[in-house]
């Protein structure tokens, strides 16, 4: 794969994360959430100011554009399945501008090629957070990282499966959207390694995911920053539209 091709797939998961589709859905509405409820573009906001099912469309909209181009990239290149090509070497995916012989180094090359199709899942993430059409002033990444774990098929599919019900059991029973995210994000390396472990992928590629799941959930503890001082004073709202009316 050339640097060209790897910088468009970098390029096009970025542009498709930072499609603000609460913003988009509110202003078709004839409302700017930006002006409402927490003033966030993302899917609770959007269920806070237009509705539960408005907000649960936003929801399942912002995992699809993380799962897209990490699934997209991972089958194109064949580092999606349950016996992907970077377990003999890495060679169809690993990063553009490295060669590496399949005989002469496999675990490299396979570490190599998780981290350049971590490169392009992460990008979605980031433009969901840090969207240059609205100023780099986004949502906080919690659904659109669910969707890029998911699109890690297998060996992240089933621990975003687990952190997805994480999520919704806790924002059912307290109705704290953010707690629930942070719960879940939280959950995220633990069930990386364990999953790495069960699928036998090499100490690279495990190194690799767990990284990554530790970034992104770092970022999405980040984004929450101000959620986590209200819950802890006890001020955090409750989004009412994640229970069932």
């Amino acid at each position: 794969m050339s640097i060209t091709a790897w910088g468009l797939w970098l390029a096009g998961a970025y542009l498709m994360g930072s499609v603000p589709f609460g913003l988009l859905i509110g202003l078709a509405k004839g409302i700017d959430i930006r002006s409402a409820g927490s003033g966030n573009v993302g899917a609770t906001n959007a269920g806070r100011v237009l509705g539960r099912g408005w907000g649960l469309f936003c929801f399942v909209l912002d995992v699809c554009k993380g799962l897209a181009p990490t699934l997209g990239y991972g089958l194109c290149f064949g580092l999606a399945g349950m016996d992907p090509g970077i377990t003999q070497g890495g060679q169809p995916g690993a990063i553009p501008g490295v060669t590496l012989g399949v005989e002469s180094s496999p675990e490299l090359g396979g570490t190599l090629a998780a981290l350049g199709w971590m490169t392009v899942a992460s990008a979605a993430v980031f433009g969901h957070v840090f969207p240059v059409w609205l100023k780099f002033k986004g949502g906080k990444g919690a659904a659109t990282g669910l969707g890029v774990l998911l699109g890690f098929w297998p060996v992240l599919t089933l621990p975003g499966i687990a952190s997805g019900l994480l999520w919704g059991t806790i924002a059912k029973r307290t109705g704290y959207v953010s707690l629930a995210s942070i719960a879940a994000a939280g959950s995220l390396p633990a069930l990386a390694l364990v999953s790495g472990l069960f699928w036998s992928r090499k100490p690279g590629e495990i190194a690799v995911y767990v990284g990554v799941s530790i970034v992104l959930a770092l970022l999405i503890a980040v984004r929450h920053r101000n959620n986590i001082q209200r819950l802890r004073a006890g001020t955090e709202p409750k989004a009412g539209w994640t229970q069932k009316e």
